[in-house]
């Protein structure tokens, strides 16, 4: 694994509020001034790099002089569109000696969700990053529509779907803490994470912080996404005067996260994690069988029900028998064609549509089968 890390060519840095800030809402100034310096020694070596940063609304707080974190939506959307630009900023001021120039991308949940959005952000990160643009990249707060914690915990699921997006390497999540610690253990840091059991998530605990959210409930979260995609995670302390340029050389301190040994394609990426599910159905014993051990399509024979209301061509759940959620895929009928033809053979289903020998509901090159 150390291996690969040193042979890594793009990495993503994610820098949670606590780094960018001081308590007080101000400019933690040692800190970014560290990362810059770090990221502008890993450009040296030929990495490519993103930074998905946080920080505006605290850095709007700040400017405001408010000490709490707001409750009211309108009030946390003021504080980013205060603290955005002066965020931006900062990280082009502190780049600046080394001669790197920052491209500004903010984004909400819909951008990398929407199909054509989403391939949109992947051109243009390629482009920044084929000029030797270090991208700064952010969730858009102050236009977000549900409530700020509930988007990308802290920019940590943010980080992994941008990761998967950009086919990084390596996502460095970068906090305040040394990693992943088993407190019952006296604080013991757990090296490497093979398999992200319920163990391994029992260890996570949220944040106090009065300016951040999210904590290491949502980096493991971040940490599934990243590693399906077939991306090294690691977790480690910011404050770590060179925990970057020790990281591509094989000694940092911290926690990694072994990534899948077979990466999902590109497109089934996006089923997995960017796109919205506008439905569920459930299916029997038999189905799921199907889709997992012979990579098959999904039939029409096999769905029990239609949990929702949903139109064809678009992406929707698929739960068992327990009401698990396992699969994803996008349905070539809406609920109202299938319903009709739940469970019934080929040769029922062409009495309702006798042009129709079978229904493939989910073709298997637009399904894929969810992380446990």
């Amino acid at each position: 694994m150390l291996a690969n890390i040193k042979q890594a060519n793009r990495i993503v840095i994610k820098v949670g509020t606590s780094l960018v800030t001081k308590g007080d809402g101000m400019v933690d100034t040692a800190h970014i001034q560290s990362i810059c310096r770090q990221t502008a020694q890993l450009l040296e070596t030929g990495l490519k790099a993103i930074i998905v940063s946080s920080g505006a609304v605290g850095l709007g707080m700040g400017k405001m002089g408010w000490k709490k974190r707001p409750r009211h939506l309108e009030k946390l959307q003021a504080c980013a569109a205060i603290g955005q630009s002066a965020l931006t900023q900062t990280w082009q001021e502190h780049f600046q000696p080394y001669g790197i120039v920052v491209g500004q991308i903010l984004l909400t949940r819909d951008d990398v969700a929407e199909r054509k959005r989403h391939i949109a952000i992947k051109n243009t990160l390629e482009t920044l990053l084929n000029e030797g643009v270090v991208p700064i990249l952010n969730e858009n707060d102050s236009v977000s529509a549900e409530e700020l914690e509930i988007q990308f915990g802290d920019n940590d699921i943010l980080s992994a779907l941008v990761a998967s997006l950009a086919k990084a390497d390596i996502l460095a999540i970068l906090t305040t803490v040394r990693g992943l610690l088993d407190l019952e253990e006296d604080g013991k840091l757990i090296d490497i994470v093979d398999t992200i059991s319920p163990e391994i998530e029992a260890l996570a605990h949220g944040t106090q912080s009065q300016t951040s959210v999210g904590g290491m409930a949502a980096k493991i979260e971040a940490a599934k996404v990243a590693t399906q995609s077939g991306c090294c995670v690691f977790i480690g302390s910011g404050r770590q005067p060179d925990i970057l340029v020790d990281l591509v050389t094989g000694k940092p301190e911290g926690t990694f996260f072994i990534p899948s040994d077979i990466p999902l394609e590109s497109k089934k990426r996006w089923l997995a994690f960017f796109g919205n599910s506008h439905g569920s159905i459930q299916v029997d014993a038999g189905a799921v069988r199907a889709l997992k051990d012979k990579g098959s399509s999904l039939l029409a024979k096999g769905i029990t029900a239609c949990l929702a209301d949903f139109p064809a061509q678009t992406l929707i759940d698929v739960v068992d028998e327990k009401g698990k959620v396992f699969a994803r895929g996008l349905t070539q009928f809406s609920s109202a064609d299938l319903r009709p033809v739940l469970g019934k053979s080929s040769r029922q289903i062409s009495h309702f549509y006798p042009a129709r020998k079978r229904m493939e509901v989910i073709h298997r090159d637009s399904l894929v089968l969810l992380p446990d």
